[in-house]
């Protein structure tokens, strides 16, 4: 069985100084660097947004970041404007070893729809090609690591499950940003769902 590694939106924006920045994001850099060197394959994710996303809060009349509200697809949780292309927080973070990755999947670069997950958009139904890929290459084990645990590491691992994978979550590798109990309630439905918390 083939294995790869998919390291999740470990960018600028995510760590601390960025403009959606996760509590120590920047201290798994070199842990994540480590498993790089260790795994054949290695998949990167890069939150790529354009201007004025629907998931900015700043696009919405008197709203916030983090309130919610509803989109054609379900309930959208509202963010600072965060890794718009081209921008330096939308870059891989400084140290990250991420060139021997052999596939970057950009994802939330439909304006009108947030993409937690490298595998489908927010209505969890558009694909990213990603599993397609996955496939072609015979690989069927996926380990995840990045950036948050509570939001696109475990929409990740959760499809990852539900599309046929073994899949495997580093949590030391990851980093939460804990939204209102969120990392609780993700974690749990990891395990539900037959994700291997390591």
């Amino acid at each position: 069985m083939a294995e790869a590694l998919i390291v999740i939106d470990l960018q600028n924006d995510f760590c601390p100084g960025g403009a959606l920045a996760v509590a120590g994001g920047d201290e798994i850099v070199p842990l994540v660097n480590e498993m790089i060197a260790r795994f054949e394959h290695v998949v990167l994710t890069q939150d790529w947004h354009p201007q004025g996303h629907s998931s900015f809060a700043s696009q919405h009349s008197g709203k916030n970041p983090f309130e919610t509200v509803t989109m054609p697809y379900g309930e959208q949780t509202l963010w600072p404007d965060h890794c718009v292309q081209g921008s330096a927080g939308a870059a891989f973070r400084l140290g990250l070893e991420w060139t021997k990755a052999e596939l970057v999947i950009r994802k939330g670069f439909r304006k009108g729809i947030d993409s937690y997950s490298a595998f489908f958009e927010n209505d969890h139904k558009t694909p990213t090609g990603l599993g397609g890929y996955l496939r072609e290459r015979g690989i069927d084990e996926v380990t995840f690591t990045g950036l948050a645990t509570d939001f696109c590491v475990a929409y990740s691992a959760l499809d990852a499950a539900r599309c046929g994978f073994k899949a495997t979550v580093a949590m030391d590798a990851c980093r939460a940003i804990d939204l209102g109990g969120s990392l609780a309630a993700m974690t749990a439905k990891m395990r539900e769902a037959g994700v291997i918390l390591a």
